[in-house]
C-alpha cells in the first residue's frame, strides 16, 4: 500500500481551525466520510476516539497519526489536515500538534495497519518534509509532497 493509495487531494485540508483534539478528529472524520465509501462520520470518529483513549497518537514534532479500524471498510484510507493554530494532543514531547494524518483500515487488516503506521511515522520523522508541508499553499501541493516523499524513501531503501 502506498500513500497514493491512501489519500487524495480532496481529503487534505490546510489552514484548518479547530478548538481542540475532539474537533480535529471530527474534521478528519468528515474528510474520510466524504470519500464516497459507505462510511458514516460517526463510525470513523468513534473508531479514532476509542484508539486515542488508549494513548495519544501524537508522534512528536507537531505531528499526530490518529487511526482506527472500521468493520466492512473495503480499502484503507487517509486524510490530512494542517492546523492554523497548533493544539494540545498529549504528545510525549509536549509539543502541540499542527499536522495530522488520519488512517482508517479494514478491521481484518492488522498487518497492513501496522505497516502503514510505521511508514507514516518514518515519513513524518523527516524534519525537511514537515517544514515543506507547513509551507505548502494548497492541498494539491501537500499531496505532491506526500507522494514525492514516499518515492524518495523507496529510492533510499533500494540504494
Amino acid at each position: 500500500m502506498t500513500i497514493r493509495d491512501l489519500i487524495a487531494p480532496e481529503r487534505i485540508s490546510t489552514a484548518t481551525e479547530v478548538g481542540g483534539k475532539k474537533r480535529a478528529l471530527e474534521m478528519l472524520s468528515d474528510l474520510l466520510a466524504s470519500s464516497g465509501e459507505e462510511l458514516s462520520r460517526g463510525e470513523i470518529f468513534t473508531s479514532m476516539i476509542n484508539r486515542e483513549r488508549l494513548g495519544s497518537t501524537a508522534i512528536g514534532s507537531g505531528v499526530a497519526i490518529p487511526h482506527g479500524r472500521i468493520e466492512g471498510l473495503r480499502n484503507s484510507m487517509g486524510a490530512f489536515i494542517r492546523l492554523q493554530d497548533p493544539i494540545d494532543f498529549d504528545a510525549t514531547d509536549g509539543a502541540p500538534v499542527d499536522m495530522m494524518f488520519a488512517l482508517i483500515v479494514p478491521t481484518q487488516c492488522a498487518e497492513e495497519h501496522l505497516n502503514a503506521l510505521a511508514a507514516l511515522a518514518r515519513m513524518f520523522s523527516r524534519s525537511d518534509l514537515c517544514d515543506q508541508l507547513r509551507l505548502a499553499e494548497s492541498p494539491d501541493a501537500i499531496y505532491e509532497l506526500l507522494i514525492s516523499s514516499e518515492a524518495d524513501d523507496q529510492q533510499q531503501a533500494t540504494a
